[in-house]
């Protein structure tokens, strides 16, 4: 009966030393992604003032 009990007691030591880290998800970091929008709508402005520049001298 001794026996039993220390071979049961040596099981459940070994048992949660093998599992003691458990099963967790890893963690993982969010991406983060910025968007740079100042730039798109400044496109315009200067093929307009070639316009007006070339409609200047194209009147005068």
């Amino acid at each position: 009966m001794k026996k039993l009990a220390l071979a049961a007691a040596l099981s459940v030591v070994a048992t949660n030393a093998a599992f003691a880290g458990g099963l967790d998800e890893p963690i993982v970091e969010p991406v983060i992604i910025e968007e740079d929008t100042s730039g798109s709508g400044a496109g315009w402005v200067i093929p307009v003032l070639l316009l007006a520049l070339i409609g200047a001298a194209a009147a005068s």
